[in-house]
């Protein structure tokens, strides 16, 4: 009898700012769990991590649009209603409900690119289970295959999918669910307050790759000019404003300093503007997005790594940012801020320093006093990498996750 297959359901792959997806899947691949990728959008970088490269997993795209594949869609949910009636009248009139609500066109391109799904990939492809990363998008094409076809679904939540959903829509689909995984303890009790029927919610943390950021020597002792790094999409939840203004308050106190920033995205211009406002453009590299290689060269030169996270205004919010792990697990030690999850990680005064988000004077305060204070480096970095190998192994932390998904899909 053929093992039966995983059908993970995707925004998009590869994607280089959800490595911890492809590590997931690379892992629960290598403890026997067979997957196939369903994509709903083609990769827009042209290049990828190394761990993309170990993956086996089929990968099938599915339409991302409805214009340019009408007739695509119309013909795979057409085979759908001849081949189940009830089923597919049953999945349109649940797209019609959630159309009332949400006035949207994507709700009605789930349902068709979910049509497409069941008549054109599923059949013959050995899959028995649903599960989508991300409960916004990839959640509702799931809830409706599952409607389509039957098969059960799950799903991972993880921050802004959570946070900027209506709890209404976002507790259905939990109530529908097999089970439900998300990254930290303050999402899980998030998601708790919506679980009307009992769902089983698991946290699992992503965790890293601990063979990949290894410190090797650690540098207890900083000596300036430091070397200040921050790796982040420049995007408004990540707080770069507020890792600005902290700089520029340790170029006022004559602290010498290189800051180094990898990542890009829609704030770029916004950044770089404030920089030249605060008069430190030019202690800035701007490297823009870089494979893991360049981002472990970096760590292992780093004095100091700086994350001003906070709640954006329309609720967005990040979890664990794993380059927090990553920089503790380099030996790097860290200064950022006490919002959503990040206090599960440090413990401030023992694994780095955090501050209250937006306070740049107190964020400024947190970086002299790592880059300065030898005895609190000292306690901090070795602390910090024992707190990520107890805690945040990748490999540990899929073996339960891969236990989650056997238990329901035998």
């Amino acid at each position: 009898m053929a093992e039966p297959v995983l059908g993970m359901i995707l925004k998009g792959y590869p994607r280089i700012s959800e490595t911890f997806i492809s590590n997931e899947i690379a892992l629960l691949e290598d403890e026997g769990v067979r997957i196939r990728i369903l994509s709903m959008r083609h990769p827009r970088e042209d290049f990828t991590h190394e761990s993309v490269k170990r993956i086996r997993a089929r990968v099938d795209y599915i339409p991302e649009t409805i214009t340019g594949h009408v007739l695509k869609l119309t013909a795979a949910n057409l085979a759908c209603l001849v081949r189940s009636p009830g089923r597919y009248l049953k999945g349109l009139a649940e797209m019609l409900r959630r159309l009332a609500v949400t006035r949207k066109a994507a709700t009605a391109k789930h349902l068709l690119q979910a049509g497409y799904l069941a008549a054109k990939v599923l059949p013959g492809s050995g899959i028995t289970h649903l599960h989508a990363h991300f409960a916004h998008s990839p959640t509702s094409v799931a809830v409706f295959l599952s409607i389509l076809t039957g098969l059960p679904y799950s799903f991972t939540a993880h921050a802004k999918d959570i946070y900027t959903q209506d709890p209404a829509r976002l507790s259905g689909k939990i109530a529908n669910a097999r089970f439900v995984a998300t990254c930290t303890g303050y999402n899980k009790e998030y998601l708790d307050k919506l679980n009307p029927n009992g769902t089983s919610i698991h946290r699992v943390y992503h965790g890293i790759d601990l063979a990949l950021f290894s410190p090797g020597p650690v540098r207890m002792d900083a000596s300036p000019p430091y070397e200040i790094l921050t790796v982040a999409r420049l995007t408004a939840k990540k707080g770069l404003p507020t890792v600005l203004r902290a700089l520029a308050g340790l170029a006022e106190q004559g602290i010498p300093f290189r800051h180094v920033l990898i990542g890009s995205g829609e704030e770029k211009d916004n950044l770089k503007r404030l920089a030249r406002e605060l008069g430190i453009a030019d202690r800035i590299e701007w490297l823009g997005t870089k494979p893991h290689d360049v981002v472990v060269a970096h760590l292992q030169r780093a004095d100091l790594f700086l994350l001003g996270c906070e709640v954006s205004p329309n609720g967005d919010r990040d979890g664990i940012p794993n380059v927090l792990v990553e920089a503790m697990a380099m030996g790097v030690p860290v200064a950022a801020t006490a919002v959503s999850a990040i206090p599960e990680l440090i413990e401030s005064g023992e694994h780095g320093l955090l501050s209250q988000p937006g306070d740049h004077h107190a964020l400024a305060r947190s970086a002299k006093r790592l880059l300065a204070d030898p005895e609190l480096r000292a306690r901090v970095i070795p602390q910090a990498r024992q707190r990520v190998l107890d805690h945040f192994d990748n490999r540990r932390l899929v073996g339960e996750l891969a236990a989650i998904f056997r238990a329901h899909m035998s």
